[in-house]
């Protein structure tokens, strides 16, 4: 049975209340672009950047990209108004693919935000992502991703938010990261469990591309899907990191190839080069395959 597997190795932030940004995030090589409406936008230009995000999408041209909108909180004065042009957008045809809401601390926000875009016609292939950045939803992770089973949610990925989480908890955001390691790895396992996604937050330095890579290769080991950023310089070395490389490609296809014989049609174990190998491996390499084909396809 084939896998599909969309990439979102490099997740870039672009604020909405640049047109010109808006305009270059179609020719920059992220596999997904994030229009914000929250953090990177003035209080006083939330209306303008609301309108020029909608203007965008009705545009197009941003070719294989996933384009995503962050909307503003849900308990600010701007969410409604995000969420019903979103929708009314999505109606049309010229919506995003999905809407990442900040600040999500628990499942039931997510089943209000999926009803409410339903209510409102939005495409059903409309998702909604929920960024992980306070200590209360860092806790509830796991409840946050199960909602994922609930197809009223919509939901299909978690977003890291190291920025808040270091703003509410005090713990330093330093090389490795090791005050915040355990609550990386439980986003992961909580994703895992509900079948979403999980992409790793932003690295603040932009001009330490050194450091970045670490980071990159950090959050590719801890099993993170990507990374979001703030900077095109960030894209190159993001998407290599979360790339699998050509040699593990081909080990995968070989290992594939070997369980397809009709000699291994029912085994659980087989034996290559040494090495004894389970079914579940033959499986972990169909996803590798996978991922490399849709990174090649995207050209």
């Amino acid at each position: 049975m084939s896998t599909i597997v969309r990439p979102r190795r490099s997740v870039l932030f672009m604020p909405g209340s640049n047109a010109r940004a808006l305009e270059k995030a179609r020719t920059l090589p992220a596999d997904a672009i994030v229009i914000d409406l929250e953090d990177a936008v003035a209080p006083d230009a939330k209306g303008l950047a609301r309108g020029q995000a909608v203007a965008a999408l009705a545009q197009g041209g941003f070719g294989p990209r996933e384009v995503v909108v962050r909307t503003n909180a849900a308990d600010t004065p701007w969410f409604e108004a995000d969420l019903a042009s979103l929708a009314r957008a999505s109606a049309q045809g010229a919506g995003p693919e999905a809407v990442l809401i900040p600040k999500i601390s628990d499942p039931e926000t997510l089943v209000l935000a999926g009803r409410r875009l339903e209510a409102m016609g939005a495409a059903p292939s409309l998702r909604l992502w929920a960024m992980i950045e306070t200590p209360i939803a860092v806790l509830r992770a796991l409840d946050i991703a199960l909602a994922a089973k609930n197809p009223a949610t919509r939901l299909a990925a978690l977003v890291l938010g190291t920025n808040d989480l270091s703003k509410e908890t005090g713990a330093r955001i330093v090389p490795g990261r090791a005050p915040m390691a355990s609550w990386l790895s439980h986003c992961v396992l909580a994703a895992r469990a509900g079948g979403v996604e999980v992409l790793d937050a932003v690295w603040n330095d932009f001009r330490d591309l050194d450091g970045f890579a670490r980071e990159c290769a950090q959050a590719a080991d801890l099993g993170f899907d990507g990374k979001t950023l703030i900077h095109p310089s960030q894209i190159e070395p993001c998407n290599a990191a979360f790339s699998p490389p050509p040699a593990e490609v081909e080990a995968a296809r070989g290992l594939i190839a070997l369980f397809d014989q009709p000699e291994n049609a029912g085994k659980g174990v087989v034996q290559i080069e040494g090495r004894m190998v389970e079914r579940m491996h033959a499986d972990i390499a169909r996803r590798t395959v996978a991922l490399a084909d849709a990174i090649a396809a995207r050209g």
